[in-house]
């Protein structure tokens, strides 16, 4: 038996064995990160370990204490913002989109900030991490969009603008020169700190989004992981509570997670493939 046809029966098999997970737990809460996103061309930090496999994000409070960190932090994203701003729906974000059109989905939560969920027809989203498209000041709380804060910083920084770098995780590119003579656009209204509208590192999930997922998780049967190690506490703390429970939690990913010692159950393969087939599997239903 060659390798493809060996993966071929393990996707096949692996879809079979989520749609009967589902078909028994009807109402889901599913959570999500990286690994979703990245058949849709948006790199992700951590290698199926689950260790980085590239330095950290930046720091909240770094971001908000140096000046030169913005710097960094703008120049780069200026190039690299463009593999966020452009990506498409990947098929793992539209199978879970009909399964929420089917009705399995009683909520999803993402750990991601790329909106990709709602592209793709999901409606019971909560971008648990916020959202990257937006940017917020720090200060007096103007939002304004993100496409238009780099208009704005491209006119501002025309050699900055023109630059090449390989993209990277969040909208970032890996881009190593001298930050100095970048000009940061700050708050058209009060000057202030503008920062997309994300949780960074070292940062807290907003208290409304983290109660509405709890709301969520009180009233779904069971917990599906896709695409996430969950090593960030942020999500890995719903798993926590629904093992507490005593809900059914199982995942889907290339690597180990956070939770492997609490799950019912676990398949490691590629996601796309293995959610297409549990979605024709319910179809036939």
């Amino acid at each position: 038996m060659t390798q493809a046809v060996e993966i071929a029966k393990s996707v096949a098999q692996a879809g079979e064995e989520l749609a009967d997970f589902i078909q028994r737990h009807p109402k889901l809460w599913v959570i999500t990160g990286a690994g979703v996103s990245t058949d849709s061309g948006i790199p992700d930090y951590r290698d199926a370990d689950g260790q980085w496999k590239r330095p950290p994000p930046v720091q909240h409070g770094d971001f908000m204490s140096s000046h030169h960190v913005r710097q960094r932090y703008w120049a780069r994203a200026l190039i690299g913002f463009s593999a966020m701003r452009e990506a498409q729906a990947s098929g793992a974000h539209r199978a879970l989109a009909a399964l929420e059109s089917q009705g399995y989905i009683q909520q999803l939560v993402t750990q991601n900030v790329d909106r990709l969920h709602q592209r793709a027809g999901s409606r019971r989203v909560i971008d648990l991490h916020g959202r990257a498209d937006m940017v917020k000041c720090m200060v007096c709380d103007y939002q304004m969009m993100r496409h238009a804060m780099h208009t704005e910083m491209a006119r501002m920084n025309p050699t900055f603008a023109g630059l090449q770098a390989g993209h990277a995780p969040d909208g970032d590119a890996d881009l190593e020169t001298d930050f100095s003579t970048f000009h940061i656009f700050d708050c058209p209204r009060c000057s202030g700190i503008l920062k997309p509208d994300v949780v960074f590192y070292g940062d807290v999930v907003p208290a409304e989004r983290r109660l509405a997922a709890q709301v969520a998780l009180a009233e779904s049967e069971a917990v599906l992981a896709v695409g996430t190690s969950l090593m960030v506490f942020s999500g890995y703390r719903f798993c926590r509570a629904a093992h507490e429970r005593g809900m059914p939690l199982a995942s889907l990913s290339l690597g180990v997670t956070r939770a492997d010692a609490l799950l019912t159950h676990q398949w490691r393969a590629p996601l796309t493939p293995v959610l297409e087939q549990a979605v024709r599997c319910l179809q036939r239903r």
